[in-house]
């Protein structure tokens, strides 16, 4: 087991955004998160990747007690995360955000072959790497923002509402990619409120409502309940 969550409650101010929840992550597997606005899952993320401290509860990863690390410890260990909103440095090129991922010593070492394996996957970022962050598409800067995460060479990357905000046709594009980061080997937490997507690449589910888990199981058992496909399918 790659990650393993058990009993995890966290809160703001004393007023609990989840608790109780119980999630794992195998390596090498796309695990969604699916849920209304407000039901916790920027929060579950957040956790994992440090930014937020449990109450209670253990998160574990390769028996690693995360909870317990300042965010960039949890980033040695291997969790890279891609923030809502992407959150570039938008007066930077591209090139200078990617480079940002790789400020680990483990990482630095690889930087070139990190480089060009982000370019790889995602080709404008070549074409356009000494333009301006802040000058790219919604979509463009959602690459660099993915790419920045893989520069840190993650066996955990956590992808907070990565289609957001963009066009169709690059939403298609993007769940490739993130297939494509599948296939290299790294373990994927994806929090998306595209849910028809989500499913579609993930080898298992959660759905997280008010801050709890009311179900889990393999994306067609789960898209079989006529509830889940009231609530997330509108069917």
């Amino acid at each position: 087991m790659l990650l393993e969550i058990d009993s995890l409650t966290v809160g703001y101010g004393g007023a609990p955004a989840i608790w109780d929840i119980a999630l794992q992550v195998e390596e090498r597997e796309i695990v969604s998160v699916i849920g209304p606005n407000g039901a916790g899952k920027s929060t579950l993320i957040n956790s994992i990747a440090g930014l937020l401290k449990p109450e209670r509860g253990t998160l574990r990863l390769g028996g690693v007690d995360l909870g317990k690390l300042a965010p960039h410890l949890v980033c040695r260990h291997g969790v890279a995360l891609v923030p809502e909103g992407r959150r570039l440095f938008a007066g930077m090129t591209v090139e200078e955000n990617l480079e940002i991922g790789c400020y680990r010593p483990e990482a630095r070492k690889d930087r070139a072959r990190s480089l060009a394996r982000v370019y790889e996957l995602f080709p404008v970022l070549q074409e356009k790497r000494q333009q301006l962050s802040g000058t790219l598409s919604g979509g463009q800067q959602q690459m660099v923002a993915i790419g920045r995460a893989l520069m840190a060479e993650p066996q955990l990357l956590l992808l907070d509402e990565p289609s957001l905000g963009l066009a169709p046709a690059i939403v298609g594009e993007m769940f490739r990619a993130i297939e494509a980061i599948q296939a290299e080997g790294v373990a994927i937490l994806l929090v998306e409120q595209n849910v028809s997507q989500a499913m579609e690449i993930a080898d298992r589910a959660y759905v997280l409502e008010e801050g709890r888990i009311v179900a889990t199981g393999l994306p067609d058992e789960l898209l079989a309940q006529s509830r889940i496909k009231e609530a997330y399918l509108g069917l």
